[in-house]
């Protein structure tokens, strides 16, 4: 069994409208699935992705309106690495960026620049054999378009124990010091590990909740054993409507969780209708009325699209 790389990164807003605002009028995203908190129903979920919604380029976010500014410290992921396909392509997004007002800083064959509240974010320039995950914008060529995750950097204070977890337990290889990498049939991505910072760390807006590693349907059971029998205490399977999902947190504090590439988000709205509305799990659609009533109305993005 190998995990399929990133499935998806969920993170944490204050502010769903400029959220929504950022993620697919600026960096181009398709927002794929607006649904609710399962656990939290009066939270938003937004998913944001692809044109498909597929597992590779899904960055999530619950939104928990007026939260104060997170910080990053140990045991949390501080930067999000997304593949741009050439040196042109940062071209492209510094000058973009710059022009919406976010700033942008050029280390050789990456851009770095933070969402609106902090969250780090970073553009690699490389020719991964991953299939390119994009989606359509008017505003974005698509040879310029994000094609999905690369990679994470997180704050690792017991950087030996989560060393033998990713490679003895979740099939990991070394790919530098500090940096492990996670590839399937399909897709790598990877995850490293510096030193934490001095101040601890405090979840909020514009900070990572959890990072979900890829594994197909039919193995999700065999990969639960896999981890109780390497010791690690995890969640039981838990059904996410769109996918099935096993949590747990790594040595040094990172909550990991391992997601079936499947059944998706066309389960209930064909592909063209996308994140255009509302959608509730079963256990939740009896009180639609009552959940839209406590969320902030958020617009189609694509409404203006000619």
């Amino acid at each position: 069994m190998r995990l399929d790389g990133i499935h998806h990164i969920s993170c944490i807003t204050g502010d769903a409208p400029g959220n929504l605002a950022f993620y697919t009028g600026v960096l181009g995203l398709r927002l794929v699935a607006k649904t609710v908190n399962q656990d939290d129903p009066y939270v938003y979920h937004l998913f944001y992705a692809d044109e498909d919604g597929s597992p590779g380029a899904d960055l999530t976010f619950f939104e928990y309106p007026g939260a104060l500014r997170g910080r990053a410290g140990a045991g949390m992921i501080y930067r999000i690495t997304l593949r741009v396909r050439s040196p042109a392509a940062l071209d492209f997004w510094e000058s973009r960026l710059r022009a919406h007002g976010t700033a942008a800083t050029r280390h050789d064959d990456r851009l770095r620049f933070d969402d609106p509240e902090g969250l780090g974010l970073e553009l690699v320039a490389t020719l991964s054999p991953d299939a390119p995950l994009i989606a359509r914008h008017p505003e974005i060529p698509g040879e310029h378009a994000l094609c999905g995750f690369d990679s994470v950097r997180a704050y690792g204070g017991r950087v030996a124990s989560t060393r033998r977890l990713l490679e003895e337990v979740m099939g990991a290889t070394t790919s530098s010091e500090f940096q492990w990498e996670l590839h399937g049939a399909g897709r790598h991505g990877s995850i490293a590990y510096d030193a934490p910072p001095t101040l601890p760390g405090r979840a909020g807006a514009g900070t990572v909740h959890h990072i979900a590693w890829a594994t197909e349907p039919a193995e999700h059971q065999a990969w639960l054993d896999r981890l109780h029998q390497g010791g690690v205490s995890s969640t039981p399977i838990i059904d996410r409507y769109y996918f099935r999902s096993i949590y747990f947190r790594e040595p040094s504090g990172v909550l990991f969780e391992l997601a079936t590439k499947g059944p998706g988000f066309t389960v209930d709205l064909p592909v063209e209708r996308l994140g255009r509305e509302l959608v509730l799990p079963p256990l939740l659609a009896g009180r639609r009325a009552e959940i839209e009533a406590q969320l902030t109305p958020l617009p189609d993005p694509r409404a203006t699209w000619s």
